[in-house]
């Protein structure tokens, strides 16, 4: 049998044990582990760490500029709309006020025209009490276009104007006249610059210029 607490001999000598020491091994691992994290010192010139932090510090400027920025446009968009708002309602306050001094000028037409029709059914009503009720309402309502702006346009004697003027009918006339309003079947009206609605005429034409034109 072997003894296997000692070691094998080959040719009469004790084989040679051989011990490695594993402590230095993780000794040296550690510390180049150690090395590894510590922060390895910087090659970069003091000028180019000096641009960098020069231009962090710009960028951070920029930044806080950008977010004041913002902020304005914010509160000038905000202004912006409540100044549109409040400008929006006071044109709808004006239209609605102007709207109702229009009614209101009417209504004394309305009456005019009641107190026609009552005068008219009644038997002792004459044809000059008609004319006259009739003429009170028509001045009426000329008053309360008058007093809403709105103004009638002169046409019988001008020239014919195709952005005014409806040219309705034709008739013979004088040379003066030719190409002039001889005649107006309803009257045109105008609000201010705008005209509201044109006038319906009637135009001269002489015979030389109706023989021309055939």
């Amino acid at each position: 049998m072997f003894d296997k607490g000692r070691p094998k001999k080959h040719d009469g000598q004790a084989e040679e044990l051989r011990v490695t020491d594993r402590r230095r091994i993780n000794l040296n691992n550690e510390e180049s582990e150690a090395s590894t994290e510590t922060e390895a010192p910087s090659l970069k010139p003091s000028y180019v760490e000096e641009l960098e932090a020069r231009t962090r510090a710009e960028e951070k400027q920029v930044q806080d500029v950008q977010r004041r920025f913002d902020q304005l446009r914010q509160e000038l968009q905000r202004e912006t709309d409540e100044t549109r708002q409040r400008l929006n309602r006071a044109a709808d306050e004006r239209a609605a006020a102007d709207k109702a001094r229009l009614i209101a000028s009417l209504l004394p037409v309305m009456d005019n025209l009641e107190r026609a029709v009552e005068a008219a059914t009644t038997s002792g009503a004459t044809r000059e009490s008609l004319l006259e009720g009739v003429r009170s309402t028509a001045t009426s309502f000329q008053n309360a276009l008058l007093a809403a702006g709105v103004e009638p346009m002169e046409s019988v004697g001008q020239d014919f104007n195709p952005e005014s003027h409806e040219a309705v009918d034709t008739a013979e006339a004088e040379p003066e006249m030719d190409g002039k309003v001889i005649g107006e079947y309803s009257r045109g009206f105008k609000l201010g610059d705008r005209l509201l609605r044109p006038a319906r005429v009637k135009v001269g034409r002489t015979t030389r210029a109706r023989n021309a034109t055939e």
